[in-house]
C-alpha cells in the first residue's frame, strides 16, 4: 500500500485521536470509516462526487450554525 503525508492541526489530529477505538484503530481506518458516513447514493441513483461534497460542506454549515431557519429567512425579508 502507498502512503501518503497529510498536514493537520494538532486540534484536528486530538479530535481523531479521541475517535480512534481504544488504540487500536489506524488513521486510515478511521478516515475510511468517516467517509463512509458519507451516502453514496439514494433511490435515484449514485452522487457524484461534488454532490457527496456538497453533503459534507452542507452539515458542517449546519453543525457551525452558518444556516438560518425558513422562518427566520422570512422574518429579516419582511415576508412574514
Amino acid at each position: 500500500m502507498n502512503k501518503s503525508t497529510i498536514q493537520i492541526s494538532d486540534a484536528t489530529k486530538m479530535r481523531l485521536e479521541l475517535l480512534k477505538a481504544a488504540g487500536s484503530m489506524t488513521y486510515d481506518k478511521l478516515i475510511r470509516a468517516l467517509l463512509s458516513l458519507i451516502p453514496e447514493g439514494d433511490d435515484g441513483g449514485k452522487y457524484t462526487d461534488e454532490f457527496k461534497a456538497s453533503l459534507l460542506e452542507s452539515s458542517l454549515d449546519v453543525a457551525e450554525g452558518r444556516v438560518i431557519s425558513l422562518d427566520e429567512l422570512k422574518r429579516r425579508l419582511s415576508l412574514d
